[in-house]
C-alpha cells in the first residue's frame, strides 16, 4: 500500500484540475489532497479548456492550444506522483481525428495519448504516474461533442475507452471516474449535487474525485 503523506505530486489537466465550479482554491481536490495528507507539493497543472491532443485547425482561444504534451516540459522534475486528469475536451471540441493505436502523432487522440505517456515516463522514470478517466458530462453522447465539429467523431465513452487502451500499453494505473466517481450529471440529483453546469464538478464533487483518489493511490 502506498502511503501519500508527505508526497510531491504534480496535477496535469484541464478545468476541472484548475478549479472551474469551486468556490475557493481549497476545495480543489488536490488542495484537499494536500491538506489531507500534508503533500509537499501539490503543484496545479490545470489549464481551461486544454486538450491531449493538438488541433488541426487553431481554436479561437489561443490557450486551449496549450495541449497536455507540450506542457510537459514546464513541468518540475523533482515530484514523485504525477495524475494526469483529461480528455474531456478533445470530446468536447477537438479537431483531432482518433487514428489508431499504432500512431505517435499528437494531432490524432490515440497518438497524443502514446506521445505523453512516452514523455511522462522519460521524465519521470522513477515516479508513480496515473491517469484518471474524463467524468460523464451532460452531452456526453453527442458524436460531435459540444456541437462544434464538422463531422460526426465520437461518444465520450470511445474516448474513455482509448484512454484505457494506451495506458494498458504502458502498464499506468487508470482511475476510471467514468465508472466510479458517483458524478452523472444526466441524473437530476446528482447533477445538482455535485455538478451544476453538467460537467464542471463543484465543491462536493472535488471532495468525491479526492477521496476516489486518495484511496485509489494508496491501493498502488
Amino acid at each position: 500500500i502506498m502511503d501519500i503523506t508527505g508526497k510531491k505530486i504534480a496535477f496535469l489537466g484541464d478545468s476541472i484540475t484548475e478549479g472551474h465550479g469551486v468556490s475557493v482554491p481549497e476545495h480543489y481536490f488536490c488542495n484537499l489532497l494536500k491538506k489531507e495528507y500534508a503533500l509537499e507539493k501539490a503543484l496545479n497543472y490545470g489549464i481551461g479548456g486544454t486538450r491531449i491532443a493538438k488541433q488541426l485547425q487553431a481554436s479561437g482561444n489561443a490557450v486551449w492550444d496549450n495541449d497536455f504534451v507540450a506542457r510537459v516540459d514546464d513541468m518540475d522534475p523533482d515530484v514523485d506522483i504525477v495524475v494526469v486528469f483529461g480528455g474531456t475536451n478533445d470530446f468536447g471540441h477537438g479537431d483531432a481525428p482518433l487514428g489508431t493505436k499504432y500512431d505517435r502523432t499528437n494531432y490524432t487522440f490515440y497518438g497524443a495519448c502514446h506521445l505523453l505517456m512516452e514523455k511522462l515516463i522519460a521524465k519521470y522514470p522513477e515516479a508513480t504516474i496515473v491517469f484518471m478517466t474524463p467524468l460523464h458530462r451532460c452531452n456526453e453522447d453527442n458524436l460531435r461533442g459540444d456541437g462544434g465539429k464538422a463531422q460526426d467523431v465520437a461518444s465520450l465513452s470511445t474516448y474513455v475507452e482509448i484512454i484505457k487502451e494506451v495506458m494498458t500499453y504502458y502498464s499506468i494505473p487508470v482511475l476510471d471516474l467514468f465508472a466510479m466517481s458517483g458524478i452523472q450529471p444526466k441524473v437530476d440529483v446528482l447533477r445538482e449535487k455535485y455538478c451544476p453546469d453538467g460537467l464542471h464538478p463543484n465543491d462536493a464533487g472535488h471532495v468525491l474525485i479526492a477521496k476516489r483518489l486518495a484511496g485509489f493511490l494508496q491501493t498502488l
